[in-house]
């Protein structure tokens, strides 16, 4: 059955391999729950959660400060909406395409069915890269999105957030330019400023969520966060405050991230550092070099594109936060992290880690959450920014703060309880995947074949 489902994929869009990789982990967690309820065979469940309710793909114009124009590709992936209006991010990069955006928009509908909260899942974006870029050329880029966007979704449809390369300013434009075509202010987009309609900890929101949801996962063995040395890759929202939050456990993050290399701070990160870090990449939007410049004890590490691994991960330390993009763990990292004594990893970004690192993590027994769970924090406040639009009020910090601590122990729980039910406890990566799918699934199911 696994085979089946994995060949009609890959014949069907052979070039898509994150999609397929994707695809490939879910299909093999849930084989126990067809196993038991062979009416979601009978339906085909699996044959219609693999193809997206809708893709949408056009043409976005737009022109540079100099008078030349160019012209790149918008994409809007819907995958289900069974639980909920689709939910998902944004992401403008010269890397996307729609294998990758398949692949985010497939993890999207199982994460946001763990948060508790009613969304389903989508994921969009553009080739565009705003590095580089001058604020003006991202409005117009922005703008010019829009104008095709804003026919797909609405706040009972479909509600896009950030992503990478989409921050608040994107957000902003994106948002000016929805109220513009359509004369409504309505919560369609998540992420927004505070001023006008955004959600306290929303930026820090992914960040938080996974070390909160690897705090729990060493409470199952009576540990704790305090003291353990931490590697995080990344530098942007998620790394930042998954550093932040490292640092109110009274961790030790030592390392930190972007596409040019890695610095190495054996001192740790503290909030001075952090407050730098934060000063170079979201208002100089300099290079992670720059840190080792400020500060010379620490150790900067270019990329090397020779090396079949990545050093960042070879360090002696407790706990990995990868929090960049994903398959950012190869096979040979995770060995180096279980070797150098690495008793949790825990993702913030989606789907960092390759399968046979995954499968290494699992064998060795190490506490490893999976994106799907543990980077759930950051849809969840998008989620609790919903609320707060449609009701039209704003929340506290303490409260949103609060109830994202509930909605990740609970997310905990959840995968806890239903690794149990089909004979793999402690087993985070079946159990995220189960009780996901078994959520949608039933919402399919009492809606009939649509």
């Amino acid at each position: 059955m696994k085979e089946d489902i994995l060949k009609v994929v890959k014949d069907k869009d052979p070039n898509e391999r994150e999609f397929h990789q994707a695809v490939g982990e879910v299909v093999e967690s849930i084989m126990p729950v067809l196993d038991r309820f062979p009416e979601y065979r009978k339906a085909k469940i699996l044959e219609r959660l693999v193809e997206p309710d809708r893709v949408i793909l056009f043409r976005v114009p737009w022109m540079d400060d100099r008078g030349e124009v160019h012209v790149n590709r918008g994409f809007r992936v819907e995958m289900n909406n069974a639980i909920g209006p689709y939910k998902g991010g944004l992401r403008f990069h010269p890397s996307v395409n729609l294998g990758i955006l398949k692949f985010l928009a497939f993890e999207q509908v199982f994460k946001n069915a763990l948060t508790t909260l009613p969304m389903g899942g989508g994921k969009g974006g553009s080739d565009f890269d705003p590095k580089g870029k001058s604020d003006t050329e991202v409005m117009r880029f922005c703008q010019s999105f829009m104008c095709e966007l804003f026919r797909h979704i609405g706040p009972n449809t479909d509600v896009p957030a950030g992503d990478i390369g989409v921050g608040a300013r994107e957000i902003g434009y994106l948002f000016g330019m929805y109220k513009k075509l359509t004369n409504e202010f309505t919560g369609v987009l998540t992420g927004k400023n505070l001023n006008w309609g955004g959600s306290l900890i929303r930026p820090e929101a992914t960040g938080y969520g996974s070390v909160y949801f690897a705090s729990e996962m060493l409470g199952t063995q009576n540990k704790t966060l305090e003291g353990k040395i931490c590697l995080v890759s990344g530098s942007g929202n998620v790394a930042q405050f998954t550093v932040e939050k490292l640092l109110d456990f009274n961790a030790l993050p030592v390392t930190l991230s972007d596409s040019s290399g890695y610095i190495f701070d054996e001192e740790g990160i503290d909030r001075e550092k952090l407050s730098f870090v934060k000063r170079l990449k979201n208002v100089k939007r300099g290079r992670i070099k720059e840190y080792a410049d400020a500060y010379p004890k620490a150790v900067y590490t270019p990329v090397d594109p020779a090396l079949d691994y990545n050093p960042l991960w070879n360090h002696k330390a407790h706990c990995a936060f990868p929090s960049a993009t994903q398959n950012e763990i190869n096979e040979k990292d995770a060995r180096n992290l279980v070797q150098n004594g690495v008793e949790v990893v825990c993702e913030g970004a989606n789907m960092p880690t390759v399968p046979e690192g995954v499968d290494l993590f699992l064998d060795s027994h190490i506490l490893y959450g999976p994106g799907k769970a543990a980077n759930a924090g950051g849809v969840s406040v998008s989620g609790l920014e919903m609320t707060q639009n449609s009701m039209r009020l704003s929340w506290a910090r303490e409260e949103v703060d609060q109830r994202l601590q509930m909605i990740m122990r609970s997310i905990h729980r959840t995968c806890l309880d239903a690794a149990v039910a089909y004979g793999a406890p402690g087993n985070y990566v079946r159990g995220a995947n189960i009780a996901g799918f078994v959520k949608v699934v039933e919402a399919m199911m009492d809606q009939g074949l649509v």
